[in-house]
């Protein structure tokens, strides 16, 4: 439903992967998503501050700020909001089930589509193991994959001074290279598998950057993708359908943020 100001309202909405506090995060975009989308819930399915790379350099721009009081004021005004952490993020994990300006803190979580469908909601690093048992690893691949990403920055950069819109070039390579699909697939099934240990529909996770909604022998995998590569969210409508919401597609015309 679109509203006469032309914001679209939506029964519920997840967002992971933001990554508050890099260069790479694409808060103008998420901005720009939030004040077009209003919703009844609000889910931020992990990774929303990147403390990992917080804790090497701080950088914290205007446009990160915003986010967050975007998102207080969201709450102000009736959304429920909850929070659920995820590996780049785990510091909140010391504060499950309490409250932040209206904001609740999961572990994870069961939602309820309109249709009567149960989901369970979680960021997935749990599920990832490099990250469970080579954290190391885990910090070396965060390094390079920084590195991808101003490449990736500068590299859009050139794009729209020759008149091209926005295209992720680490998105792309991530879908091309053998070991990185290969990763993805283990990880989507034993997202799928979670799923249907605990005997719900499917699951809603985050973490990978990569947004899907699959059916997976008899669950529905959905991954509502970040605000770094590909700046998209999942949405539920009234009647219940989940969609992916693809805001990069959607906003061409925006410019391409520079590397500061």
């Amino acid at each position: 439903m679109q509203t006469m100001d032309g914001v679209r309202h939506v029964r519920s909405i997840w967002i992971s992967d933001v990554h508050l506090g890099t260069r790479g995060c694409q808060a103008d975009l998420l901005l720009d998503f939030l004040r077009c989308h209003e919703s009844d819930y609000l889910y931020l399915v992990g990774d929303i501050v990147d403390g990992w790379r917080l804790k090497r350099s701080w950088y914290w721009p205007q446009s990160h700020n915003d986010v967050v009081q975007k998102l207080l004021r969201r709450s102000r005004k009736g959304t429920k909001i909850f929070y659920i952490p995820g590996n780049h993020d785990e510091s909140f994990r010391d504060f499950i089930g309490m409250l932040f300006g209206g904001i609740t803190i999961l572990e994870d979580a069961i939602h309820t589509t309109a249709d009567g469908r149960r989901f369970l909601v979680i960021h997935g690093d749990q599920f990832d193991v490099v990250v469970q048992y080579a954290k190391w690893a885990a910090h070396l691949g965060d390094k390079a994959y920084t590195g991808l990403l101003m490449v990736n920055t500068w590299f859009n950069h050139v794009r729209r001074k020759l008149g091209f819109t926005y295209w992720s070039l680490s998105a792309y390579l991530k879908h091309r290279v053998k070991n990185a699909v290969e990763y993805i697939g283990d990880y989507e099934k034993a997202l799928a598998d979670e799923a249907r240990r605990r005997e719900v529909d499917g699951v809603i996770c985050g973490h990978i950057h990569s947004a899907e909604i699959r059916p997976m022998e008899g669950v529905l995998y959905c991954n509502d993708g970040d605000w770094v590569e590909s700046c998209t969210a999942l949405v539920e409508l009234a009647s219940g359908e989940l969609q992916i919401v693809d805001w990069a597609a959607s906003r061409r015309s925006l410019p391409v943020r520079a590397a500061a």
